[in-house]
């Protein structure tokens, strides 16, 4: 799919906006995102919506949608809701709209400055009537037809308001109201689909076509929909990465900030992993996939995006009820003000009349319907394009009452990879290069850790010669004639090799928590090496951003203790809860909740499972290109930034303040001219710029949560 069709497919929104999504092997569609506004009505997919209802319209309409998922043909429907929302397939264009407001001024002037004679009044009227034909007719239609099927949305409440300001005599104001209507409609569209496509631009990030070498080794072109697990793929200097892999041949840097959010390039060698959406920076690559086209790690965080917008935010769905409810509400009392108000009151009919489709003007909720999806989507997106991928509105919104962060040690605030941090010599010169040696040919990871910590070889290494492995002990191996061995504490002391001297060497080390292997030759221990688990480079500062927050860290670990405490201490952190079995993490974060309130729990997603399960919300670090994290945890920062959690307790916080501010900027505005209406002292103009005025503000104001998040200190709160 093109990028104007995926985002024409991700602009449609139909009954399949509320519907799980199935796995499927095509590459997927765009986010089918919904900015609902007004979407009351029986029929609709609101939550009030009848479910036989739904049903029947979803296997009608959304037959339609499906098609245009399927190819490049697509139903270009901009309406923000399903039957009678503000259905923007029926608004005229901008040429249109202009003649509209050209042919309303010129009724409203006739209206002021022409006597009152009827060739004055008659060519009024027929000015106003083209107003409405050139502006608004698709939306007049519209109402009508929702009239028809009992439902009350902006369109049905415009017909009747226009239809009513006709029939008293109104007629200018009748033809402003509609072309205002359709202005300000088409100015909402736009600001609306800001939110859509800050989204909907992933699809754009993966290219259709792949660059694939065939059985004969010539380079062919290809749709990467073709594009089998195994083949292998060349990306050139500034192309972007189709599909996952890992890299087969050359190096280069890649600039991974589609996926993870790390603002710089990572350097890529054989057998590092590529993601798809990513771009290529310096030198050509080849890469064998690892991931077909709609399994991609960027398939996968699409498809996540578009579940997070099926489940509806808890503000969002208090909204919604109340809106199901204000409406007709506001119906009745414009009927009320209509028939009542002249029998009791002793207003004039047509006054009554008139005040009453003003109140049906400035009855529709779309500003409160609008101002809490708009910033959700706003805020999943702000989040997506920091490499934090949030599964639901739900979590964004309570991510600000977190409380207190539960840490898992290994791999999330350390690396998870041991390196060495330390060695000493007791007395022999080739300790060295026969350590090296050594660690070459073994397979552990502590062996890998020494062979990498001692550095390239300085010239040739020595010859190793019935090279063993003794498993929970170590290796060994014949050089230069004698045997040497590379092991553990039990094998020294098994071999009688421990001593005094070796005991104060490796204790300082084990003291911090390190693994000490020793080297040993001729009957004596010649070297040690200590290795570690090192901290990551942001644990410092995420566990210090936290504090600022009034967030309490703690670890959970199963490393033993002295590890643990040192890690702990190095972050910052003071609670260290160490041996922990997976079940006892669960526990665990069970008893934090009571201590503390709203727990959280960052772990990698796959032996921290009991635990971001029992958490309030668990945060899967390091998730990028892994199926189990994204299965797990409620929030998947897709990058090692531990930094990303506290970022998300400010978004949260952001979210929240900016969802409080829109509601109340809706329903200030509302009532304010609501009572102005009743009060005899608003306009039908007025009333369209009330209701569409407090539409663009908060979705203007809701559109703020796509800047730069404000450095930390600022806005935080």
């Amino acid at each position: 799919m093109d990028s104007n069709g995926a985002i024409a497919a991700f602009n449609r929104v139909d009954c399949k906006d509320f519907m799980p999504v199935e796995p499927t092997t095509a590459r997927p569609a765009g986010p089918r995102i919904s900015l609902s506004c007004c979407s009351t009505e029986d029929g609709g997919c609101a939550s009030t919506a009848n479910p036989a209802r739904r049903s029947a319209k979803c296997s009608g309409e959304g037959d339609a949608s499906v098609g245009a998922h399927a190819g490049h043909e697509h139903v270009h429907d901009h309406s923000h809701g399903d039957g009678d929302g503000h259905d923007h397939s029926a608004l005229p264009g901008w040429a249109r709209i202009g003649a509209g407001l050209l042919a309303a001024t010129g009724a409203e002037l006739l209206h002021l400055l022409g006597p009152d004679t009827w060739p004055w009044h008659t060519g009024g009227m027929l000015l106003a009537a083209v107003a409405i034909l050139l502006a608004g007719l698709g939306v007049y239609q519209s109402g009508v037809r929702s009239l028809v099927r009992g439902q009350l949305g902006i369109s049905a409440l415009m017909a009747v308001a226009v239809t009513g300001a006709f029939a008293i005599g109104q007629w200018p104001e009748a033809a402003m109201v509609m072309a205002l209507y359709a202005l300000a409609e088409r100015i909402e569209e736009g600001a609306v689909g800001r939110a859509r496509h800050a989204i909907g631009a992933l699809l754009a990030l993966s290219p259709d076509q792949a660059e694939v070498q065939g059985a004969d080794g010539q380079w062919r072109s290809v749709p990467a929909t073709d594009v089998a697990l195994g083949d292998t793929v060349r990306i050139r200097p500034g192309g972007r990465v189709p599909l996952d892999g890992s890299v087969t041949r050359g190096t280069s840097a890649v600039d991974e900030s589609s996926v993870t959010g790390e603002s710089l390039a990572v350097d890529k060698a054989l057998g590092d992993a590529l993601f798809a959406g990513t771009l290529n920076a310096h030198a050509e690559l080849e890469m064998r996939v690892t991931a077909a086209s709609g399994h991609t790690t960027l398939d996968r965080i699409i498809r996540a995006v578009e579940d997070a917008q099926a489940t509806r935010a808890p503000t969002q769905r208090l909204v919604d009820r109340f809106a199901a409810v204000y409406t007709p509400a506001v119906f009745a009392i414009a009927v009320l003000v209509a028939v009542v108000a002249p029998l009791l009151l002793g207003w004039a009919w047509l006054d009554a009349i008139y005040r009453a489709l003003v109140l049906l003007v400035i009855a529709c909720p779309c500003a409160l319907v609008l101002s809490t999806p708009v910033t959700v989507v706003s805020g999943l997106a702000a989040a997506a394009r920091r490499g934090i991928l949030i599964k639901g509105g739900a979590w964004l919104e309570q991510a600000r009452g977190i409380r207190a962060v539960a840490f898992d040690k290994t791999g999330t605030i350390t690396t998870g990879r041991p390196v060495l941090v330390g060695q000493s010599a007791f007395g022999s010169d080739a300790a060295h290069d026969v350590a090296l040696a050594l660690a070459r040919r073994s397979d552990h990871p502590v062996s890998q850790a020494i062979a990498l910590g001692l550095g390239p070889q300085q010239g040739a290494l020595p010859e190793v010669i019935d090279f063993t492995a003794q498993a929970g002990r170590g290796v060994e191996g014949w050089v230069g004639g004698e045997r040497w061995t590379l092991g553990n504490r039990r094998w020294m002391r098994e071999l009688g090799l421990w001593t005094e001297t070796v005991e104060a060497a490796a204790a300082e080390h084990e003291a911090q928590g390190r693994s000490v292997t020793f080297l040993a030759e001729r009957g004596a221990v010649r070297a040690l090496f200590a290795v570690a688990d090192t901290l990551r480079p942001q644990a410092i500062a995420a566990v210090a951003e936290l504090r600022a927050l009034g967030i309490t860290p703690i670890m959970l670990t199963g490393d033993h203790g002295a590890a643990a405490q040192t890690a702990a201490r190095a972050a910052g952190i003071d609670e260290v809860q160490a041996d922990l079995l997976p079940e006892h993490k669960q526990g665990a974060i069970a008893a934090l909740q009571k201590l503390h309130g709203m727990t959280a729990m960052a772990g990698d997603g796959i032996n921290d499972a009991p635990a971001l399960a029992q958490a309030d919300i668990g945060f899967a670090m390091g998730a990028a290109g892994t199926d189990v994290a994204m299965e797990t945890a409620d929030v998947v920062i897709m990058n090692d930034d531990l930094r990303r959690v506290a970022e998300t307790v400010r978004l949260s916080r952001r979210t929240h303040q900016v969802l409080v501010q829109n509601i109340a900027l809706a329903l200030g505005i509302k009532l304010l001219f609501l009572a102005l209406a009743l009060a005899g002292q608003a306009t039908m103009w007025m009333a369209v710029f009330a209701d569409m005025g407090a539409s663009l503000l908060v979705v203007a104001n809701g559109l703020r949560m796509l800047r730069a998040e404000p450095a930390q200190g600022q806005g935080a709160h």
